[in-house]
């Protein structure tokens, strides 16, 4: 798993935790991968078979640590606090924060020791990002 490849399973991982991805959540998924920088040189053919390896990874036990695991492994440190704002854009992308979303999103801080107040930060500039009128 490359680097991009790590962000984008933590924005798919973050649509599936709730069972139900979103039209919404992957058309901020795309519009991420399209415009940031850090993904500049990504082949978006990759997106789907990142995709069906975090699906799959959700039927197993321990489907979550591994995936955590296998983000901690490809990410540099330096792009945790990228991996957690990119993961609170698509929970917030639907307008929508459901309790599964969450819970992983509070899994995602402890798993890649991202601070508390720096994680408020990242949340309330997301939440900032998707308001409507």
């Amino acid at each position: 798993m490359t680097p991009t490849d790590a962000l984008v399973a933590v924005m798919i991982a973050v649509s599936a935790s709730d069972e139900a991805i979103r039209t919404t959540e992957l058309l901020t998924i795309e519009r991420i991968v399209n415009h940031l920088p850090v993904f500049a040189d990504y082949d978006q053919d990759r997106i789907r078979p990142v995709s069906e390896m975090v699906l799959d990874l959700f039927e197993t036990e321990d489907g979550l640590d591994a995936l955590f695991g296998l983000v901690r492994e490809a990410l540099p440190e330096k792009l945790y606090e990228t991996a957690y704002a990119l993961g609170c854009d698509v929970a917030a992308a639907d307008g929508m924060l459901r309790e599964s979303e969450l819970v992983f999103l509070q899994e995602m801080r402890y798993e890649l020791n991202i601070d508390r107040l720096h994680g408020a930060a990242i949340e309330r500039g997301a939440r900032a990002r998707h308001m409507t009128l």
